[in-house]
C-alpha cells in the first residue's frame, strides 16, 4: 500500500491504496462516486469512462499510479446547480433507456465536443463508437451530441438556446 494523490472533480484526495488498483475501484469504493460503472473490465464497453485532463479514459484498467491529471467523473460535470449542456441534451432528447452506459456516453461526448465543437454526424459516430449501448439508442445519442454542440455554441456566442424544444 502507498499514498496516492488524485485530483477528482476539483478536490484533492490522498488515499492509502495499492498503486496497481484500477482507478474505477478507487473512485467507486474509496470515494463513493457512482458515475463510472464496471461493465466489462477490459476497457471495451466504456461504462467506466472518466475524463483525465479532458481526455476520455477507461478507468477499469487504468492503475491509479498511472493517473496524472485532473479527473472528472459524471458527478463533476455540472456546476453551480446547472447541468452541463451534454447532460441537459441527454434529458431533452430522452437518450437513456436502461442507463447503464450513460456515464461513458456523456463523458465521451463531452471530450468529443471539447476537441471538436461542431462535429459532423460522421465525426459524432466515429467519436462515440467506443462506448457500447445495449439498448441501441445510438440515433438518440447522435442527436443529443448534435444538440449539445448547438447549445454549447449558443452559450459561447451569448445568443441563448440554439434550438427550439421538441416535445417527443
Amino acid at each position: 500500500m502507498s499514498d496516492v494523490t488524485l485530483d477528482v472533480n476539483g478536490e484533492t484526495h490522498t488515499l492509502d491504496v495499492d498503486s496497481s488498483t484500477p482507478l474505477l475501484y478507487v473512485l467507486r469504493n474509496d470515494l463513493g462516486l457512482r458515475g463510472p460503472r464496471f461493465g466489462c473490465g477490459l476497457s471495451q464497453c466504456g461504462a467506466c469512462t472518466v475524463l483525465v485532463d479532458g481526455v476520455a479514459r477507461r478507468s477499469c484498467t487504468l492503475p491509479v499510479s498511472r493517473v496524472d491529471g485532473e479527473i472528472t467523473t459524471l458527478e463533476g460535470l455540472s456546476g453551480d446547480g446547472e447541468l452541463h449542456p451534454v447532460q441537459q441534451a441527454w434529458i431533452d432528447d430522452q437518450v437513456p433507456q436502461c442507463g447503464y452506459c450513460q456515464n461513458g456516453q456523456i463523458l465521451t461526448a463531452k471530450a468529443l465536443l471539447d476537441r471538436n465543437p461542431n462535429p459532423t454526424d460522421e465525426e459524432i459516430r466515429q467519436g462515440m463508437n467506443g462506448v457500447l449501448c445495449r439498448c441501441m439508442t445510438y440515433y438518440r445519442i447522435q442527436a443529443a451530441v448534435r444538440h449539445a454542440a448547438d447549445a454549447m455554441a449558443a452559450d459561447a456566442s451569448g445568443s441563448g438556446p440554439a434550438r427550439e424544444e421538441v416535445i417527443r
